[in-house]
């Protein structure tokens, strides 16, 4: 089911710049339909390395194990859900590593969402859980997100040719991953 856009959201619509207006919480058990609707968006089907046209059930179950592993977040405007990000912490010889995974709603690219999902996160990542290191996958093509990336410090460390099947044809995709220096000790 969508949820309808109100008169407040459509407002926020036309704005440039959203950074003011923007909530991030964690993602949580009632925000399943809000995270499915933005799984399923033409934009983020194709910008992602996400199956598009799964069922309701298939997206529950993805939603319910994201829920389970790592840190998970969500902007919203108004209470409309317009974007989700998360780190799945991988395990014993790599605890100091994440996977990044992020969407953003179709209609609020380039607007400042990305940016303060990700400033979230890492802020989780470098405050909280000790994280050094943050990998990712994205196209080769998609531009906007390579850039946002390399915003927050994240560096290309190779390709992958034909990655993953994207309209029927075998696309690249770049790695990346922010490094960090291990935390100096504080003394009190």
């Amino acid at each position: 089911m969508k949820e309808e856009t109100s008169q407040s959201d459509a407002a926020l619509d036309n704005l440039d710049d959203l950074d003011g207006h923007i909530t991030v919480r964690a993602l949580e058990s009632s925000d399943a339909v809000g995270f499915a609707d933005i799984m399923t968006l033409p934009g983020v089907r194709r910008g992602t390395l996400s199956v598009g046209y799964r069922s309701p059930e298939q997206l529950q179950a993805w939603f319910d194990r994201r829920l389970k592993n790592g840190v998970n977040v969500c902007a919203t405007i108004g209470g409309r859900m317009i974007g989700h990000a998360g780190l799945e912490v991988y395990r014993p010889s790599r605890a100091h590593c994440a996977h990044l995974g992020l969407a953003v709603h179709d209609a609020y690219h380039g607007r400042g969402v990305g940016s303060a999902l990700l400033h979230a996160l890492i802020d989780c990542a470098d405050a909280s859980l000790g994280l050094r290191r943050i990998d990712l996958t994205v196209f080769c093509d998609n531009a906007p997100a390579i850039a946002l990336y390399r915003k927050f410090d994240f560096v290309e460390e190779g390709r992958s040719r034909g990655f993953a099947l994207r309209d029927g044809i075998l696309a690249d995709v770049l790695h990346m991953a922010r490094l960090v220096d291990a935390p100096r000790l504080q003394t009190i």
